[in-house]
């Protein structure tokens, strides 16, 4: 039994019932102390966990893993994974070391694992290491030591116990021991100093245990072939005589080549003990190992008062972790309470702190969201990645992509695609760790780079090891970002834009100008960012509802698909695409697919447009029309206000079917008038309508004459009106000498970046980024998709004040965000603050309206226009093909939903009477925490 405790063996949970006996008879016959669990899922461990603690008859098995990174480190693809030591190696902040010291160390209580071999506590100063290399916090000797402290403190004080790995130093080694025994030729001298010196911190701060490596280092023992983990000289001579250690033990893997090259199974784990290890880890024999040790207890080479003072180790540090309690884990849950949200932020600050910006001599950094085009290159990933489509979310991009080991043509045709970008992104994603190959870039890759720095601007993104920048010193932006895992591709662009601060430092030397403790710090810019909902006081277990509620309303074929975006505090915590663009559900809805607006055209361009002009001294909207629009002039519409045509309270009629005047009957089918259209554009007929139809070139005139003559009704009443924001539009014409479409282009959407907005897709977008509004059976009799579905929007040519727009949730975010910001978005001021407040703020007399903006409908019982639990200032607009635009200033959050409804028919009124744009909006009030 005392044997036993000496000994921890490998368990997996992912193996067949002949390994699981195998480890239940070790437990039972042997009366081995411990188990080191490996591959599986978490909730089998636990499982076998409980089976495997209920055989122990005295003493619990201490369980432990190899979780340097996380739980993740095993079991992949179940539990989170944080970044490599390496990577946190450039963070500044050691308190977020040690954040994650504790969660990961809560992660394993969960599981019921007792000891994590963590932290790896190497300097790792050999950039050839293949083993230690990114599992190491750098070069820096005192770095290492502060921010293995603080990751082993967060992890013991969550409850588990540390190990400090590998003594007595492991990184400046091109030997990887577990295929061969490295040798370390370093004099004592610099042992002391730079090797030794992060576990003389740890030694003396408490840390549970230590791990010995299968190295040999002649100035500590110099017998040939003897590695450390069999040197008492090191073991009893280094770490307990001269350093004072007193805690816990353990042996590397007894497997590894590093010390089965020389020793038989059962002669290693013999030696180990005799060395002065307290626990030998992964006895390459189970048997073997047991005979070999009693017969050196018989042969007195190890005596009873040796076995007896690392058993009582082994014993008090299990009393420490409370093995003298029951130690069942919960079976239930177990996946969802390792993976939690908290854990899912913390790791999102970690990356953001990591992220280095190595130089930057063009300033570049941070990149501009307006009209710059981008080209961004992925050399390493063969589709569209990550870092692309968030990188899209902020400039108008061109993505090319090229697989591992490209060929020389590959590289010229991307050089050659990306002529035509203002500013070139290299992103190096799928790359080796290990320098031997050069880190699996190849010639053809760097050449490339260096053609497009001689050509571009050019700004590299390297998401492999910082040892990478040893190829490109001639490169003079240079942004470090240490691996491609999903969330770094999401957190990056938002750096490169940005939108946080980038705060990291090179933790190693790759170069003569890419030196340890290289970085700069970058321009913040005030941008919307993306994290979770709960980096804004909101619930991502409430918002998985909405997924629920857009598939009930597919379901129920109330639309074929949506978008739904919400952010709050600038920050988007939620955005999706549901569905397909049709019921024929070929196409799947992306976040890039653009949807026709509807009326939602009033407050995203007519308003926005009068609101600039206003702030500008353009026109007064307290002034009547006839004072900016000559069509109006002698007309009863000369001396309407422009402010009560933006209150809907002018007494102009609701609208006018325009259309069914062009109309005639033949054979008993609706057709449109000959005189009136041509199937193809010519003289004469030159305003497109839809798809190989247009419209006489009077027509738009004809519109606006009709508009003019018509009748007012009584004026203050409010009634909503398509006619005043024809007019408007024709207001913005006059008044600034360019159509609607053009003025808001140049003055919101391509300074701001929203690149998917616009009138007339079809003009700018490939078809299958449009999605389809109706399959029209009364008017133009074909399918409208991209073209305007309003008519007599379509009748203008697809530009008018009341319909027209397109855009999708990522855009509409950013122009809310704009308003909630008091009309500056990126450092510019579009509109003033002041102009902003006075239009969306309710106006007097009015229950719902503000100046263009609809607003919550005041009263008692339910609200006419969205939920009532939004808040009283909300503002925004809903737009007839199902879409709608929410923002509520007081709680700075932005809700935005689009879908078409009204495919394959408008009189499709399901999404209507399902209530599903309130209901969405009620899921997100009850997700506010605070």
């Amino acid at each position: 039994e005392r044997v036993g405790q000496l000994l921890m063996i490998r368990a997996h949970s992912d193996k067949d019932a002949a390994h699981e006996q195998e480890v239940s008879q070790a437990i039972m016959q042997y009366k081995v102390g411990g188990l080191c669990f490996f591959q599986g899922t978490p909730e089998k461990q636990a499982y076998l966990t409980n089976d495997w603690q209920n055989l122990t008859t005295h003493v619990p098995l201490m369980i432990s893993m190899d979780a340097e990174w996380g739980l993740n480190m095993r079991l992949k693809d179940a539990c989170i994974g944080f970044p490599r030591q390496l990577m946190l190696g450039a963070i500044q902040d050691n308190r977020l070391i040690y954040d994650m010291g504790y969660e990961i160390g809560r992660e394993c209580r969960r599981l019921g694992v007792h000891v994590n071999f963590a932290p790896v506590a190497d300097v790792n100063n050999n950039p050839n290491n293949p083993v230690i290399n990114d599992r190491s916090f750098g070069e820096d000797r005192i770095n290492v030591a502060a921010k293995s402290y603080a990751y082993m403190q967060g992890m013991q004080d969550a409850g588990v116990m540390a190990c400090a790995k590998h003594f007595p130093g492991h990184g400046d080694t091109d030997v990887d021991s577990h295929l061969d025994l490295p040798v370390i030729y370093h004099p004592r001298q610099r042992l002391d100093s730079m090797e030794l010196m992060p576990f003389r911190v740890l030694t003396e701060h408490g840390v549970g245990s230590v791990m010995v490596a299968h190295l040999q280092v002649p100035a500590i023992d110099a017998r040939e072939n003897t590695p450390t983990t069999l040197s008492s000289l090191t073991i009893e001579g280094i770490l307990r005589n001269d350093l004072g250690y007193t805690g816990l033990v353990f042996t590397d893997a007894m497997e590894m080549k590093g010390v089965t090259k020389y020793y038989s199974a059962g002669e290693a784990a013999a030696k180990a003990l005799e060395a002065g290890n307290d626990v030998v880890l992964l006895p390459d024999n189970l048997p073997m190992a047991i005979q070999a040790i009693k017969q050196y207890i018989e042969e007195g080479k190890i005596t009873p008062e040796h076995i007896e003072r690392s058993v009582k180790r082994v014993l008090i540090a299990k009393y420490r972790l409370a093995l003298h309690q029951s130690q069942l884990v919960q079976t239930f849950n177990v996946r969802d309470d390792i993976n939690t949200t908290q854990a899912y932020a913390l790791k999102r600050r970690l990356i953001q702190s990591a992220l280095t910006l190595v130089r930057d001599t063009a300033h570049l950094i941070p990149l501009n969201n307006g009209p710059t085009k981008y080209a961004v290159i992925v050399l390493g990933k063969s589709h569209p990645t990550g870092f692309q489509n968030y990188f899209g979310s902020y400039g108008a991009m061109q993505s090319i992509n090229l697989p591992r080991n490209p060929t020389p043509a590959d590289c010229e045709k991307a050089i050659a695609d990306a002529q035509q970008s203002d500013v070139v992104v290299v992103a190096l994603m799928g790359l080796s760790r290990l320098s031997k190959d050069n880190f699996g870039l190849t010639d053809h890759e760097i050449n490339l780079i260096y053609q497009l720095n001689g050509s571009k601007k050019l700004v590299l993104v390297n998401f492999g090891s910082p040892y990478v920048l040893r190829f490109f010193d001639g490169v003079g932006s240079v942004l470090q970002a240490y691996n491609d895992d999903p969330m770094t591709q999401e957190v990056t662009p938002q750096a490169m834009f940005g939108v946080f601060p980038m705060t990291g430092k090179l933790p190693v030397s790759a170069s003569s100008i890419s030196t340890r403790q290289t970085g700069i710090d970058n321009r913040v810019v005030d941008r919307l960012r993306f994290d979770a909902p709960e980096s804004v006081g909101m619930s991502s277990e409430i918002l998985k509802r909405i997924d629920y509620l857009a598939q009930e309303a597919i379901d129920k074929r109330a639309t074929p698909g949506c978008q739904v975006l919400i952010a709050r505090r600038g920050t988007v915590v939620f955005q999706k695409a549901y569905g397909f663009t049709t019921y024929e559900q070929t196409i799947p809805v992306t976040t890039n697919h653009v949807y026709d607006l509807a009326s939602i055209t009033k407050v995203v361009a007519t308003t926005s447009a009068i609101m600039k002009l206003h702030d500008n001294g353009i026109i007064d909207i307290n002034k009547p029309l006839g004072d900016y629009l000559g069509c109006v002039r002698g007309t009863n519409k000369q001396d309407v206000l422009v402010r009560d045509v933006l209150l809907h309270q002018a007494g102009l009629q609701a609208w006018i079917p325009f259309y069914k005047e062009t109309l005639f009957r033949d054979a008993n089918e609706v057709c449109v008038h000959p005189d009136l259209y041509s199937s193809d554009k010519r003289a004469g007929y030159e305003v497109p309508v839809a798809q190989n139809l247009y419209i006489a070139n009077s027509w738009p005139d004809s519109i606006r004459q009709k508009i003019v003559e018509t009748m007012l009704g009584h004026k203050g009443t409010y009634k909503y009106s398509d006619l005043g924001m024809y007019l408007l539009a024709d207001l913005i014409h006059e008044q600034t000498g360019m159509p609607l479409d053009e003025y808001v282009r140049t003055q919101f959407y391509a300074p701001l970046g929203m690149d998917m907005t616009g009138f007339n897709p079809w003009m700018w977008l490939p078809d299958s980024l449009y999605v389809p509004t109706e399959e029209d059976n009364y008017f133009r009799m074909k399918l409208v998709s991209g073209y305007v579905h309003d008519m007599g929007a379509a009748m203008m040519g697809g530009v008018s004040g009341h319909a027209g727009l397109f855009s999708t949730t990522g855009d509409l975010a950013i122009w809310a965000q704009m308003l909630l910001n008091k009309g500056v978005y990126a450092g510019q001021q579009y509109i003033s603050a002041e102009t902003v407040n006075m239009f969306t703020s309710r106006q007097g007399g009015s229950t719902r309206r503000g100046l263009g903006f609809d607003m919550k409908e005041l009263g008692a019982g339910k609200s006419a226009n969205m939920s009532v639990k939004a808040g009283r200032n909300t503002f925004g607009h809903t737009g007839f093909t199902g879409n709608c635009v929410w923002i509520d200033p007081d709680q700075e959050l932005v809700v935005v939903f689009l879908s078409n409804r009204t495919y394959p028919t408008m009189d499709n009124d399901k999404l209507i009477k399902g209530d599903y744009r309130p209901r969405l909006q009620a899921i997100v009030y009850d997700a506010l925490k605070n």
